[in-house]
């Protein structure tokens, strides 16, 4: 091949960053983008580079390049070094480019936020990480070095705690850019990272991959005033940790492989479509989902999901159940090693508590037989999940069908809202938490269905969590407005009585709960978002109300009426624990 200095450049640069595609090369390496898309024609044509296409919900599709082993010998000539020691020192052999595949979804968007710095800092330098809880560190020209670190969707509370203190505990850097997949998990890693010496700053994943260098994305731990990227790499300190990691021990060049049977499990993310991706999620979401909840989620036809979902069966990515008369669908374990290896996580304790493979093959099919403990869960109390799938399609249909916007929606393991209360760590358990969008406003709620809160008592446990969690700033600082709660029953007489037990409960304690709450067959007959709500404040004559006619504001205390709350709420007694 001629030599091309813009075609040596291009080696270099995905011997250090795998997978970039050729605008983001582009930008980062300053070569024009004619010189760009030639260097590539002539590595191509000589099969020192392999593309790979792919796409995401968030990356429009695109062609991103790896180096094969011929790639890999000509650029260890180029720089006068052996092969086998760029096989240990960077991210070039066949070991790093499986890791990297898997999670092709998590790096196109770091290198579009790579691209925005380069567009402030030119020239900059890239690393990536393997296992380090930063993804990626650039060097700027001027030596400081800014870490890039992308939290994933999937990734529960105790494994996001224990990324973020190793982050916190490790290298000092310049700055600290973080990607959050919304505005909750957002807020609750600025908040661990209060006390975090060296700045940083927090953005959504879906803002950072459009926003340019000026947009007013970003914000600190501590405050939140909205800031520019330009203006957060300004106040970035003088620190320049360029971290390393322990090379791997086993390394091979690259290798082709085809398979007539489908992709490897690394290929898996590059070969799905981003709404078949997003079939997995909400399946993964929402373990043994029937097929028309599913389609009412993703607003498709049957006749389009049985097209999504083809080739996930045919890979097994999915397993498909006919549980009480219902198709249910439920993740393999290739589908949840699938989202661990995007989004970093254990596939070890993903299977731990989400796996459906049957113990004793000889015992049939029973959930008292299954491996996964949070599947067996599930499966044990059937009724009462097909109840909360049927509410979110219901709500997701209903949201399209009135302009609404469904723009969040969280399943138990992310709608838990861990805080202190009284020196001791509490915490709220809803079925689910969503965000509805309308009249540019959100509303956020927690969804309670509740179908053995027939007693008193009953009722009163059910609610004492959220006094406790009502009676702190816990719901503004994790929302920035204080969510409704909204309680649905099995029918119009334990409605009342529950209304009357919360009323005692918040006159009681001088504590108000935004709380709606409805029954089964109101809502069968007019929808999640029709008039089928009564709230507990204030008292109603039994007339229903709309979801969006009690919105809370921005920092507001209470969204009802305080008048009925007796005296003691004025004198600062609020005992949120007399309830439990």
């Amino acid at each position: 091949m001629k030599r091309d200095s813009a075609a040596d450049s291009v080696l270099g640069w995905l011997s250090r960053a795998p997978l970039l595609d050729r605008l983001e090369l582009a930008a980062l390496s300053g070569w024009s983008r004619s010189a760009v898309y030639r260097a590539f024609e002539l590595l191509e044509g000589e099969r020192l580079v392999e593309p790979v296409a792919h796409a995401s919900e968030l990356i429009a599709p695109t062609r991103r390049y790896t180096l094969t082993a011929a790639g890999l010998r000509r650029l260890a000539e180029l720089e006068g070094i052996d092969a086998e020691h760029l096989l240990h020192e960077r991210p070039v052999s066949e070991q790093a480019r499986r890791l990297f595949l898997g999670r092709i979804d998590a790096l196109a968007v770091l290198y579009r936020l790579c691209c925005a710095v380069a567009d402030i800092a030119f020239p900059i330098q890239i690393r990536c990480y393997r296992a380090l809880p930063v993804d990626l560190c650039l060097r700027l020209a001027d030596g400081r070095t800014i870490a890039l670190v992308r939290l994933g969707r999937i990734n529960e509370r105790r494994s996001l705690a224990r990324r973020l203190a190793r982050l916190r505990d490790g290298p000092a850097f310049a700055a600290v850019l973080l990607l959050a997949p919304d505005e909750t998990r957002l807020r609750e890693a600025g908040r661990r990272l209060r006390s975090m010496l060296q700045p940083c700053f927090l953005a959504l994943e879906r803002d950072a991959v459009e926003a340019g260098p000026e947009s007013l994305i970003w914000r600190a731990p501590s405050a939140e005033v909205a800031l520019s990227l330009r203006e957060a790499l300004g106040v970035a300190g003088p620190h320049n940790s360029w971290p390393t990691e322990h090379v791997l021990v086993r390394v091979s060049p690259p290798v082709e492989e085809c398979s007539a049977d489908g992709p490897p499990d690394w290929m898996l993310a590059a070969w799905l479509s981003p709404s078949e991706k997003r079939c997995l999620d909400l399946i993964g979401d929402w373990p043994w989902l029937r097929l028309d909840h599913l389609a009412a989620l993703l607003g498709v036809s049957r006749t389009r999901l049985r097209g999504l979902l083809r080739r996930s069966g045919q890979w097994g990515l999915i397993v498909r159940t006919k549980v009480a008369g219902q198709a249910r669908l439920t993740l393999s374990h290739r589908g949840l090693a699938l989202l661990a290896r995007r989004d970093r996580a254990s596939i070890g304790e993903l299977r731990k508590r989400w796996s459906s493979e049957v113990i004793d093959p000889e015992a049939g099919f029973d959930w008292r037989n299954l491996r996964g403990f949070r599947t067996r869960q599930l499966l044990r109390n059937l009724t009462h999940t097909d109840s909360v799938h049927g509410f979110l399609a219901a709500i997701a249909e209903q949201a399209r069908e009135k302009g609404w916007d469904l723009i969040q929606l969280d399943p138990p393991q992310r709608a838990s809202r861990y805080f202190r209360f009284e020196g001791q760590l509490r915490s709220i358990q809803p079925d689910a938490f969503g965000i509805l969008y309308h009249e540019v406003r959100d509303q956020p709620f927690f969804l309670e269905w509740e179908r053995r809160a027939v007693r008193p008592s009953t009722m009163a446990k059910r609610l004492a969590p959220y006094l406790r969690y009502y009676s702190s700033k816990r719901p503004v600082e994790d929302h920035d407005v204080r969510p409704l709660v909204l309680v649905a029953l099995e029918n119009s007489l334990a409605v009342d009585h529950f209304l009357r037990i919360a009323r005692v409960l918040q006159r009681r304690t001088g504590i108000v709960v935004p709380t709606q709450v409805s029954d089964r067959g109101a809502m069968a007959k007019r929808g999640p978002l029709g008039p089928v709500w009564r709230p507990v404040w204030p008292p109603d004559s039994g007339n229903c109300i709309r979801l969006n006619a009690l919105r809370p504001s921005k920092g507001e205390a209470s969204t009802f009426p305080t008048t009925a709350i007796p005296a003691e709420r004025e004198r600062g007694t609020i005992h949120a624990s007399s309830a439990s």
